[in-house]
């Protein structure tokens, strides 16, 4: 086998399991189908980085239930009588759009199972400790908004909170918390939170030199990026290079480098074939305020997250690594889901 079928077959293992297997197969075709739509020169470091990075920023179905069931046994989480702990705890249910919660509350009752006997509708038992799951937090919008209109409407006058997640973005729980910890004082409520994760990721733009996310260090010589850079209100802070980010993510500032030039060509260029994404979808990913994109490149079994680069996950005419389920059609497939369930 040559490098490069070496390198589809090993991206190909570590994403296999993605929503549930079912990329079209056999895998390696896929990556390669997706990698072709790049400039010839670039498409093998582009798979060495990508098989580099996945390694690390994606999460199977085994590595979530990993840290779950890590999760369930940290002291500093639990005490000392674990049982008596998740018994008394209640899980919410509160999410506003998609199935990330659902899906993780399922798996994290398969892993209480096998580790207590008994699952999450068994617990709730107390009154004063809650578990906030899901797969990832990137802006904080969703998170805060769920906590939000609970605490105002919901949560007893004093409770524990535990946020627990797989990816955790340190300038979106910032943003997050800021924002709860202000509605938990206007409410007059005594609602602590505490944050748990498996990997965190700095996306702050005061630390934009030591970002896990991407953040280019100049604008490439590109039509489609120019057109998008002038149309600007404001220019793009741009990352100083020589630092790939603590979180390890990247083989080398090189790599990174190589990966925040050509994926912002490429989601400039899908911008432009695909007219019907709405502004905050950026080249880089989804972001409400105006910048090139989140730049995010965790990837779970589940979906990828809008967040991620549009070359990761934009499809028609766009062939996407990670086609991804949106909440829209989540919803509509549990509206079907519920009424067949009235039948």
């Amino acid at each position: 086998m040559s490098h490069c079928d070496d390198l589809l077959a090993s991206i190909a293992n570590t994403i296999q399991d993605y929503r549930d297997g079912s990329l079209p197969q056999p895998i390696p075709d896929h990556v390669e189908r997706w990698v072709q739509q790049f400039d010839a020169a670039v498409q093998l470091p582009i798979l060495q980085e990508i098989d580099h990075v996945l390694k690390k920023s994606y999460f199977s179905k085994e590595d979530v239930a990993k840290f779950l069931r890590g999760a369930m046994r940290t002291q500093k989480l639990i005490g000392d009588e674990p049982k008596k702990f998740w018994r008394s705890a209640s899980f919410l249910d509160i999410q506003s759009g998609g199935s990330s919660q659902t899906d993780m509350l399922a798996l994290f009752s398969e892993q209480l199972e096998d580790e207590h006997g008994f699952l999450i509708n068994d617990c709730g038992q107390g009154d004063e400790v809650f578990i906030y799951l899901d797969d990832g937090i990137f802006t904080g919008n969703r998170v805060r908004r769920d906590l939000e209109e609970w605490i105002r409407d919901h949560a007893p006058a004093q409770a524990k909170v535990h946020v627990i997640c797989i990816a955790e973005h340190s300038g979106g729980r910032y943003y997050a918390n800021t924002k709860i910890q202000e509605v938990n004082t206007s409410s007059g409520k005594n609602v602590d939170i505490t944050w748990w994760h498996a990997i965190v990721l700095e996306d702050r733009k005061t630390f934009s030199a030591t970002s896990d996310v991407l953040r280019p260090t100049a604008i490439p010589n590109d039509p489609a990026v120019q057109a998008y850079v002038a149309a600007m209100q404001y220019q793009p802070t741009l990352r100083i290079a020589g630092n790939p980010g603590a979180a390890g993510l990247f083989s080398s500032d090189a790599g990174k480098i190589l990966l925040e030039q050509e994926f912002l060509k490429a989601g400039a260029h899908i911008r432009q074939i695909c007219p019907n994404l709405s502004a905050v979808q950026r080249p880089l990913g989804h972001m409400t305020l105006e910048t090139l994109g989140f730049g995010s490149l965790i990837v779970t079994y589940r979906n990828c997250p809008n967040n991620a680069p549009l070359a990761f996950w934009v499809g028609d005419p766009w062939y996407p690594l990670f086609p991804r389920t949106t909440n829209t059609q989540t919803a509509v497939r549990k509206m079907f889901a519920d009424f067949r369930g009235d039948l």
